[in-house]
């Protein structure tokens, strides 16, 4: 009896071990697993992305640089979204960039057809492939996506970008006119992956337009040094100010000293920010006659431009921290808006570009740069010079970015919004 007790208690012992081990064993394994998973996320270009995987399920051969998906015929609001794809210096177009979307349908939901691959199902039949062109144009014809139902979750279109030599990542887009969209910003704030992830509609007809350019790069996490610094040298070696472009172009509120507006402090996107703009800032180094050199030349293309319609709207904004005095800055300018006969533009003065108060700050400009010009449309930064010499070079360099970042669809109403 005593020698079975002794066994027993023996197996007992051996078969806690057992299962003690295969503990530990299936602990360590787990550890690893997730260890090597947050490396993973921490190495992937994007961080990862759950659901971009199924942009490699039934992508065709052969992609074109537009498409259009099944919901353009059915019912809802048409949505055609189209734009450039640039390199991140915001200026190169990036050929060959595989863009895949997938959204919801009219009733918010991801519903799947007969023609859905079934393991593509979760990303519903609202789905496609556009493939930038030497030109780096893409055009998206599909529905407008309604919000989850029962949800606060704004309506938004995922993206899934694959350039040539590193791995897929993604952007989400939401639409500007979206009561949602503002609560969810308050709440979780803003991502704006490859730019602005804020989509400004225009309407034709019965089709809501969206021109939406992304910058490869822009905030996404582990993007590669060497693409950076590709970027970087292409710019040349003026000194960083002012935010990327592909950025919003952020609210501020400077004293207007002279122009249309003189003796307020009206924000300049947000009165002027439909059509496009240029804001001019010169901090601690002004140079007056190279100011007054181009005041002249703003003041020429400003109304050159703006003819039937007020489609740009010129700011000097003046950030001079030395022996600041907001009276003699607003009799200054005044003087200077006078003498050269200035009706279009906007005069106007902040304590310094780090100003908390008028947060001109948020623009993050340089001010021991010379000057620099940030042009925006509809509120998106589209192009930034530095330290520009006013010559007839730079003037020409001004107009053609006006032009070539214009579109075509910059005269069509916008949507009614908050």
């Amino acid at each position: 009896m005593a020698k079975f007790s002794i066994y027993r208690l023996a197996t007992m012992l051996l078969l806690g071990l057992w299962m003690i081990t295969v503990y530990w064993q299936a602990a360590a394994q787990q550890s690893s697993t997730l260890q090597s998973s947050t490396l993973q996320s921490r190495t992937l270009v994007g961080g990862g992305c759950e659901g971009c995987e199924l942009m490699y399920v039934g992508m065709p051969a052969s992609i074109s640089n537009e498409d259009t998906s099944p919901g353009w015929n059915e019912k809802g609001q048409r949505l055609m979204l189209t734009g450039t794809v640039y390199h991140l210096d915001g200026k190169t177009p990036a050929a060959n960039v595989i863009v895949y979307y997938w959204h919801t349908d009219n009733n918010g939901l991801y519903s799947p057809d007969s023609k859905t691959p079934v393991s593509a199902r979760p990303h519903g039949h609202l789905r496609g492939w556009v493939k930038t062109d030497t030109r780096g144009r893409y055009t998206i014809k599909t529905l407008r996506p309604a919000p989850y139902p029962r949800e606060n979750i704004p309506a938004h279109i995922h993206l899934s970008i694959k350039e040539p030599d590193i791995n897929e990542y993604y952007a989400d887009l939401y639409f500007d006119d979206d009561p949602l969209y503002l609560k969810h910003v308050k709440k979780y704030g803003k991502m704006n992956r490859c730019g602005t992830e804020i989509l400004r509609v225009l309407v034709s007809k019965d089709v809501q337009i969206v021109e939406h350019d992304m910058i490869l790069g822009l905030n996404i996490p582990n993007y590669p040094a060497r693409k950076r610094i590709q970027s970087r040298s292409e710019n040349g070696s003026p000194p960083r100010s002012g935010l990327p472009v592909g950025s919003d172009s952020p609210s501020f509120i400077p004293f207007h000293a002279w122009g249309p507006d003189a003796g307020t402090r009206a924000c300049p996107v947000c009165k002027y920010g439909r059509f496009q703009g240029i804001e001019y800032f010169v901090g601690n180094r002004p140079n007056w006659q190279e100011i007054r050199q181009w005041l002249v030349f703003l003041e020429q293309i400003s109304k050159k431009r703006t003819t039937s319609a007020p489609e740009l709207k010129v700011y000097f904004v003046y950030g001079n921290e030395a022996e600041y005095s907001a009276d003699a800055r607003r009799q200054m300018l005044a003087q200077l808006g006078k003498e050269l006969g200035i009706t279009t533009i906007a005069l106007t003065f902040v304590p310094s570009l780090h100003d908390k108060e008028s947060e001109v700050y948020l623009n993050k400009i340089n001010p021991e740069a010379e000057n620099t010009f940030i042009l925006y449309k509809h509120r998106t930064i589209v192009e930034t010079f530095v330290n520009l010499k006013p010559n007839a070079a730079n003037f020409a360099r001004i107009e053609q970015a006006l032009t070539r970042t214009k579109g075509q669809y910059l005269h069509l109403p916008t949507l009614p919004h908050n």
